[in-house]
């Protein structure tokens, strides 16, 4: 096997290097994203969910392992972007001397957004965390009720 070590001073460094400078500074000049946008498009992409639909209700069935539900937020944007996010922060070291021989486990953002429909009630909205999946239930509008003809009184002139 050949192991090659990328040194400071290779192109592929300082390429990525000055891409993230560019993101930090907000060059709006550049078409490099954003530093927040990369993570959340990271987060959204490494956070399964399932969705369902019921009668009555959408259900999101969201993977959140190791995510405490004290951190967890579930927020509606715009009136019907359903946002999920929560954060997986790396455990402390217990015993001193420890030290990680292998990370596997993923760490940081968790992320997913979800467009409404239009009969979704923004309103009627619960989210319940347990063994690590989390369960948001978004209640439907009652179908509107038809329309009446209206009668229009006609007038001797």
């Amino acid at each position: 096997m050949d192991f090659r070590v990328v040194g400071l001073d290779s192109p592929l460094f300082s390429t990525l290097q000055h891409m993230m400078d560019l993101a930090e500074d907000g060059d709006k000049s550049s078409h490099a994203p954003t530093v927040s946008y990369v993570r959340d498009a990271k987060a959204m992409a490494a956070t399964p969910a399932d969705v369902k639909e019921y009668p009555d209700a959408y259900v999101f069935i969201i993977d959140m392992p190791g995510v405490k539900s004290g951190d967890i937020k579930v927020q509606v944007e715009d009136d019907n972007m359903l946002v999920i996010s929560g954060e997986r922060k790396r455990e402390e070291e217990g015993k001193e001397g420890a030290k990680y021989v292998r990370m596997e486990r993923r760490v940081g953002k968790l992320m997913r957004k979800f467009g409404l429909p239009e009969n979704a009630n923004t309103d009627a909205i619960s989210a319940v965390s347990q063994d690590g999946v989390l369960t948001v239930t978004v209640q439907k509008l009652p179908p509107p009720e038809p329309k009446k003809p209206k009668t229009i009184e006609v007038k001797i002139a």
